[in-house]
């Protein structure tokens, strides 16, 4: 028997929450000389290049990109091993790590790549705290779950 309701939702809540946040804009990061837009991939300098201006992505975050790619990924997998409640458990905690390791990254290159800009981010930002919240009450409806199926054991 197997018992799979909220922890889905809640889910499926974390993984499309971080998908918006690997996908999008997390901001601006405005320098002396032009604008970038800040994402997962890297800062890309916006507008177009006159006198010989500075084109296409001023630094490349790929660590960044590829931590938060996993955290949208995990979730989704998580979603399918619902036979498994160990394996679920832990995918769960995996992910937490992955969006503490994301806040940690995201304010680290957001504030710290260029030391002279202004930062201004979107509301975006908030996706990780959204995701960790999500992930933290789908543990919490899987070790539920586990209990009443293991109570439903011993019955029988």
């Amino acid at each position: 028997m197997v018992i799979q309701r909220w922890q889905t939702v809640l889910l499926l809540i974390a993984a499309a929450v971080m998908a918006c946040f690997t996908f999008m804009s997390l901001g601006q990061i405005q320098l002396p000389d032009y604008t970038c837009d800040f994402t997962t991939m890297g800062f890309k300098i916006e507008g177009e290049a006159t006198n010989g201006g500075p084109t296409g992505y001023a630094a490349y975050t790929w660590p960044f990109f590829i931590v938060s790619l996993l955290s949208f990924i995990i979730p989704a997998i998580a979603i399918f091993c619902y036979k498994k409640l160990k394996l679920q458990k832990t995918l769960c905690l995996v992910e937490v790590l992955f969006l503490i390791a994301i806040l940690g990254c995201g304010c680290g290159y957001g504030y710290f790549q260029f030391p002279e800009a202004q930062v201004e981010w979107s509301s975006l930002i908030v996706a990780p705290l959204l995701a960790l919240v999500a992930d933290v009450f789908a543990y919490n409806r899987i070790c539920a779950d586990a209990r009443l199926l293991r109570a439903a054991d011993r019955i029988r």
